[in-house]
C-alpha cells in the first residue's frame, strides 16, 4: 500500500463523537464525492468514492449523525446512496446543500460557513475532503500533499480553510481543476497531526529525521571532500613553485628561513601545514608556515614575469 493509502486508510477508521464534526466531514465529502442521480421520478443522494473504506465509513457517519441506513453498491464496494426522500432531504437541509426556496445548492461549491464555524469542525472538514480527493507523496521520494477540487470556489474555500491552522496553502490549476497542495514536509506533518493521522504522522517524522541525518552527513563529507582537495592543490602549488626557483638554480639564493622550509616541503609532499612546522628548526606554528610558503610562490611569480 503506498503512504497515500495508508494515511487514508488511518482516516478512514476516525470517527468524529460531535455531531457537528460528523456533520462538517460528510459536507466536504459530498461536496467533492456526492451527486444527485435521477432514477424514475424521484432523485437519489450518490456518494461515489474511490474506496470501500470510506464508503463504509459515510455509511457510519450517516448512522450516528441522522440514523439513516444508506445502501452500499453491490456492483461498486465504493459507491453508497440514499433512496428515501425524507431521509435524503434530512441530509442535504443538515448539511446546508437543500436552500429553502427547495432549490439544491450545487455540491462542486463552496460549504455553508455555517458547518466550519469551530476549529474542530474545519479539521474534519479537511480530512473529509482528503479522503476523498487528496492524495500524498511517498515521502522517501518528495514532500507533496493535494486536494483537487472541481471548482475555483471549492478550492478557495479550502485554501481559506487551511490557511487557517497557519499554513502556506497554494492553489493551481491542472487541466480542468483546481488543485490546493503543499509542499513543504514541515507543513505536511503539521496537516496530518490537523486530520489526526498520528500514526502516518509518526512514519512521515521518521522518514524526515533519516533524511535530515543523510543530508548532513553528505553536507559534512562534501565539506571535508572540498578542503582535502584544497589543501592538496596547495601543497601541489607550493612543489611547483619550489622546483622552479631550484630549476633556475636561484634555491639557495633564498634567505635561510625561507630556503629551509623549501626543503621541508619537497622532503614531504603530503604533510599539512602544521605538520611541516614541527619539522623545522626552531619548530614554527601553521601561520607561520603559511606565511613562510607564500613568500616562496611569491618569489617564483615574480621570476616568471
Amino acid at each position: 500500500m503506498s503512504f497515500s493509502g495508508e494515511v487514508k486508510a488511518e482516516l478512514e477508521k476516525h470517527i468524529s463523537k460531535s455531531r457537528h464534526c460528523q456533520l462538517a466531514e460528510l459536507a466536504a465529502i459530498i461536496s467533492f464525492s456526492g451527486r444527485m442521480i435521477l432514477t424514475g421520478a424521484d432523485p437519489r443522494l450518490e456518494i461515489a468514492t474511490e474506496h470501500a473504506g470510506l464508503a463504509k465509513k459515510c455509511y457510519t457517519l450517516l448512522k450516528r449523525a441522522f440514523d439513516i441506513s444508506a445502501e452500499l453498491s453491490e456492483q461498486n464496494p465504493g459507491v453508497l446512496y440514499i433512496e428515501e426522500q425524507d431521509a435524503m432531504r434530512r441530509v442535504l437541509m443538515a448539511l446546508k446543500f437543500w436552500e429553502e426556496d427547495g432549490s439544491l445548492h450545487p455540491f462542486r461549491q463552496a460549504v455553508n460557513g455555517m458547518l466550519l464555524q469551530k476549529s474542530c469542525c474545519r479539521r474534519t472538514f479537511v480530512r473529509g475532503a482528503f479522503l476523498a480527493s487528496g492524495s500524498m507523496s511517498d515521502p522517501h521520494k518528495s514532500y507533496h500533499f493535494e486536494i483537487v477540487c472541481a471548482t475555483p470556489q471549492q478550492a478557495e474555500q479550502l485554501r481559506t480553510v487551511i490557511s487557517d491552522f497557519g499554513m502556506d496553502a497554494k492553489v493551481v490549476e491542472r487541466k480542468k481543476h483546481h488543485v490546493v497542495y503543499l509542499k513543504e514536509g514541515a507543513q505536511i506533518v503539521d496537516m496530518l497531526n490537523i486530520m489526526e493521522a498520528h500514526v502516518a504522522l509518526m512514519n512521515l517524522e521518521n522518514v524526515r529525521i533519516l533524511k535530515e541525518m543523510r543530508n548532513s552527513v553528505n553536507r559534512q563529507v562534501n565539506c571535508e571532500t572540498a578542503n582535502i582537495n584544497k589543501t592538496v592543490n596547495a601543497a601541489v602549488k607550493q612543489i611547483e613553485d619550489i622546483k622552479f626557483i631550484q630549476e633556475k638554480g636561484r634555491l639557495q639564493e633564498l634567505p635561510d628561513n625561507l630556503y629551509e622550509m623549501a626543503q621541508v616541503r619537497l622532503e614531504h609532499p603530503e604533510a599539512p601545514l602544521k605538520e611541516l612546522g614541527a619539522y623545522l628548526n626552531p619548530p614554527v606554528g601553521k601561520s607561520g608556515v603559511n606565511h613562510r610558503l607564500r613568500k616562496i610562490s611569491e618569489i617564483a611569480e615574480n621570476m616568471r614575469v
